[in-house]
């Protein structure tokens, strides 16, 4: 099993929590252990909002603890309708985030008051505190991530698997229940592609030099990630449709072949032009000049109209659909293409991202 950064980093949080506990002599430093748990963030971005919220959050709670505790005393029920109110502040002010903390904060205050109350309180919500801080430093210094990585591997890899089953499937060797299951995995995995642009986006505020740069590389990835779901997109409806495609007249079934295999190659070798694999010169793919451009395609298939009508008329209107996913893929990977290289001729000396292997989908 592979320990992640995330793993390893609430570790250092949760030892930092509550080694700077002790230092301080606080007690119950468990307080700030838990603290810290809730405080960690997948980026500095949020780890700082989250600093901020919790802060918000921790006022509230340890402000009806001790006006609770104070006009009602510390009872099981006194201690739930106090609960109760916390968070509904929260939800008021809406810190959903910031819920369970502020619970923390309260029970760990309304638990045991003694005779110096306000001074418990205080330490209590210092503790808890403590523990936030140590979450946003650790966030901060260590393990810093490499969302912008991460990013580039997932979506290569993706389109990677994507583009060897459309070869399979216009060969008629894929297996049709495999398919079908990766198509479900291959879909999840575009889900997350999301995720790991946004946390790439929130962490690039963070770096002020070669601000331009960064953005047209967000303008990219969004490209990257639209190309990928289109190429997925071509992928299901040729599962889907498997049964016209055969029926397809034999020659036009062969463009249609030879025209996937000009776009996914296009796609691929458009990745690596970004990483610095291929040079920005090089053409889109080695036999453009027998490739189809997206009237060229409909005109051919407009021909084979009165063919599919002899056959039956929703053989075409299936046939269509694809038709209309391969040039939406062509017109997607062509953009890609174009921006690709525009980044290059503007920023020739930006660093490569790292191409990882094995990347888990």
């Amino acid at each position: 099993m592979k320990l992640g950064a995330r793993i390893l980093k609430t570790g250092i949080a949760i030892v930092l929590a509550l080694f700077l506990s002790h230092i301080f002599n606080l007690p119950s430093p468990v307080f700030a252990g838990i603290a810290a748990i809730f405080a960690l963030q997948p980026t500095v971005y949020r780890s700082y909002q989250t600093i901020i919220e919790h802060v918000q959050g921790n006022l509230i709670g340890a402000a009806t603890a001790v006006l609770f505790v104070m006009a009602f005393g510390n009872s099981i029920f006194i201690i739930g309708l106090a609960a109760v109110l916390v968070i509904t502040l929260n939800l008021k002010l809406k810190l959903e985030n910031t819920i369970s903390l502020s619970l923390v904060t309260l029970i760990a205050i309304m638990e045991t008051p003694g005779e110096n109350f306000i001074q418990f309180a205080l330490i209590r919500f210092s503790t808890i505190m403590l523990g936030v801080i140590s979450a946003f430093i650790v966030n901060l210094v260590f393990l810093p991530p490499k969302y912008e990585n991460k990013l580039f591997n997932k979506t290569s890899t993706l389109a990677e698997e994507i583009t060897k089953w459309i070869r399979l499937s216009t060969r008629h060797a894929s297996e049709r229940e495999l398919l079908r299951a990766d198509i479900k995995r291959l879909s999840e995995g575009t889900f997350k592609l999301d995720q790991l642009y946004n946390m790439y986006k929130e962490e690039r505020n963070y770096f002020k030099n070669n601000k331009l740069a960064k953005s047209r590389k967000l303008v990219i990835y969004r490209q990257m990630i639209i190309t990928t779901r289109k190429a997925l997109e071509t992928l299901k409806r040729l599962h889907r449709y498997e049964n016209e495609f055969n029926h397809m007249p034999l020659e036009f079934k062969e463009v249609i072949q030879y025209q996937l295999d000009c776009l996914v190659n296009h796609h691929e070798q458009v990745m690596l032009k970004f990483v610095g694999k291929i040079r920005p010169e090089t053409p889109p793919h080695v036999e453009a000049e027998v490739c189809l451009n997206k009237n060229q395609l409909f005109e051919l298939f407009l021909e084979q109209k009165k063919d599919f009508s002899d056959v039956n008329s929703q053989v075409f209107y299936h046939v269509m659909q694809l038709i209309s996913i391969i040039m939406e893929y062509g017109e997607q990977v062509e953009h890609l293409d174009t921006l690709v290289t525009s980044f290059q001729s503007y920023h020739k000396d930006d660093p490569n991202v790292d191409i990882e292997q094995n990347i888990e989908i």
